[in-house]
């Protein structure tokens, strides 16, 4: 068999998730218990006489990279192990994937939407501290959240050894696989809670720790036989990441009481700007700003509410503004996009916005991002890096901001002796607003934040702008020059917390995608899936991929394989036939999982595209 062989009895499969295999013989014959199964092609491994039984599966967490290939394990027999908590996430699933809340606003994401695309039966739920006997070995359940808030890991007491099965705690030392699993609100929204589960990851990796195992076998790495010394290496690069996340972080704006430790700052911290008056032509309501021409006209930027619509009529009504003629959208999300349709058919005025921002907007079912609106725009002028036009007595300039998230456009308005730069949710006073690793903030010279400090040192505006914050501010060179190294250190040490030849992998949860994500196909129709990966490395890259479709669905899909050249994106795009006769409920939404292999790393069933079937009656 191709796996690593622990003790008599215990061995390790290494596929796209390491899977325990336990003899319940020494001698490998008879029945087999399974942590995890990955995509079960640890099945494939057996050359052992008819009557060898999978006779236990034990689940360490919910995801689907570590629990796909459950179905063609099992039989009847099978008993299946799960954590309790996340029993939903097991056997009904469909309940997650048919709930708008999961759907759309997304603020909260736990669970993650790595779940299972179909329920199956669960026959035990497992708690802290609960036990089971096979043959000669004992197996503890212990209680270990972090990665998933419900995640068990196993202690296995084999052949005089002590084994723990950890989960996706821990890839390897001072390593975890990827960030935005700990996305978890502190006393706020998920969203914006960057690492904001560490302390728990890091009390569940120490609660292992004592228990003195000889090893640990997480879901992705290498095996760790030296636990202690992998723990306390990773706890220090994680607080030392988080430091260096926090010290310019629009966090200390928002939520000044959250960071008492922070009154004394250090060298490395950004010092907190102090608040600029505003020109007398601008108004600032929800989160929109809104600039009044000598004329009378109103330039409008973003619109998230009616109550935007109604304090825009109630100006007019004043006799502030005489009309609405031009509309910018600063980014997607939802609480400035929401009453975008209802504000283009009251007002009737040209929408800018920028050409990525624009894909959203437009189509936002084709995508699934964190605050994403269902909310369908218009777009009059997509508008590329440094497109400019007059508007009145004033000179607008349009660019690329991808900042507080990728899809995001910032605006230099020129006009009374002032440069106005309206950056969207981008800054605070207190530094960059990238506190939710679903945005797509990227690191690198050319990306990211850094793309968008160079930009504002270049402008040099005398006033910045944020949608949420009703005072300007700015910021002096050296200021941008912190920040900016800030950055570039913070990319060598987060690339030191990940297995990753580049650490947006590990930070950004769409480098791998489906286009459209979600999309209505009639029975019988064909359509197309996409798989966008972004390659963030330097050098070429190689990705083989496929749609996993149900075992219903008669069509065969073979893999496709694509090079990347360095720091672009590539695809693979499946032409597919939705079948007739389908075996779901009209209104079930069916989910394609896409497996993926990158540069030789089997990631299994890393994401997946959303069908939405449409039954002529």
């Amino acid at each position: 068999m191709d796996m690593v062989q622990l003790t008599d009895q215990l061995f390790v499969h290494h596929g796209c998730a390491n899977v325990g295999v336990l003899w319940q013989s020494p001698d490998q014959s008879g029945q087999v218990l399974l942590i995890d199964c990955g995509d079960g092609q640890v099945g494939q491994q057996f050359k052992q006489p008819d009557d060898l039984e999978i006779s236990h599966i034990l689940m360490t967490h919910h995801h689907r990279d570590s629990a796909s290939g459950v179905v063609g394990l099992t039989t009847e027999q099978t008993r299946i192990y799960v954590p309790e908590q996340e029993r939903p996430y097991f056997e009904a699933v469909e309940q997650f994937w048919n709930d708008p809340e999961f759907r759309w606003h997304l603020y909260n994401y736990h669970p993650h939407h790595l779940l299972l695309s179909e329920s199956i039966s669960v026959t035990d739920g497992l708690k802290a501290g609960d036990q089971l006997q096979f043959g000669q070995t004992q197996i503890t359940a212990i209680e270990t959240p972090g990665h998933t808030d419900g995640s068990l890991s196993y202690l296995v007491e084999s052949g005089n050894q002590r084994i723990v099965f950890s989960g996706d705690l821990i890839y390897g030392r001072g390593q975890i696989q990827n960030l935005y699993a700990m996305q978890k609100g502190e006393g706020t929204t998920d969203y914006h809670g960057f690492m904001g589960d560490r302390h728990r990851l890091m009390e569940s990796l120490h609660r292992l720790e004592e228990l003195q195992p000889d090893l640990l076998v997480p879901t992705h790495g290498a095996i760790i036989r030296q636990p202690s010394e992998a723990i306390q290496a990773l706890s220090d690069r994680i607080e030392q990441c988080y430091d260096h996340y926090l010290a310019i972080s629009a966090l200390r704006h928002y939520f000044p009481d959250k960071f008492p430790d922070l009154t004394d700052l250090h060298s490395h911290h950004l010092p907190i700007r102090p608040a600029l008056d505003v020109p007398v032509y601008l108004r600032h309501f929800g989160t929109t700003w809104m600039i009044i021409a000598d004329n009378g006209e109103a330039f409008v930027m973003d619109c998230g509410g009616e109550h935007i619509i109604r304090q825009i009529e109630q100006y007019r009504q004043d006799g502030e503004i005489s009309r609405v003629t031009g509309f910018w959208i600063t980014h997607y999300h939802d609480d400035h996009v929401d009453a975008i349709p209802e504000f283009q058919q009251q007002f009737q005025v040209p929408t800018w916005t920028d050409t990525v921002v624009a894909e959203v907007i437009e189509n936002p079912t084709a995508f699934r991002l964190p605050c994403i609106s269902p909310s369908v725009a218009q777009i009059d002028h997509r508008t590329g890096d440094g497109d400019s036009w007059s508007w009145n007595e004033f000179r607008i300039t349009a660019y690329h901001f991808p900042g507080q998230t990728y899809y995001h456009g910032g605006l230099l308005v020129e006009g009374h002796g002032h440069r106005l730069f309206f950056s969207g949710d981008s800054f605070t006073m207190s530094g960059i607003d990238d506190y939710c690793s679903g945005n797509r903030n990227l690191l690198g010279d050319e990306v990211g934040y850094q793309h968008c400090l160079k930009l504002i040192s270049d402008l040099q505006p005398t006033h910045i702008f944020n949608c949420h914050v009703a005072p300007a501010f700015d910021f002096t060179a050296e200021q941008i020059q912190l920040m900016q190294q800030n950055l570039r250190q913070r990319e060598k040490l987060f690339g030191q917390l990940f297995p990753w030849d580049h650490p947006n992998y590990g930070m950004d949860q769409h480098w791998v995608r489906c286009y459209p994500y979600e999309q209505q196909v009639a029975a019988g129709q064909s359509f197309t899936i996409r798989i966008d990966i972004s390659n963030h490395s330097e050098t070429v890259s190689r990705a083989t991929g496929r749609p996993v479709l149900p075992k219903w669905w008669s069509q065969s899909v073979g893999s496709k394989t694509v090079e990347l050249v360095p720091k672009t994106d590539g695809s693979l795009e499946f032409s597919l036939d939705l079948p007739i006769d389908l075996p779901t409920p009209k209104e079930q939404r069916l989910v394609i999982p896409v497996e993926l292999t990158y540069n030789g790393i089997d990631l299994g069933q890393f994401r997946e595209a959303v069908l939405v079937p449409v039954i002529e009656t």
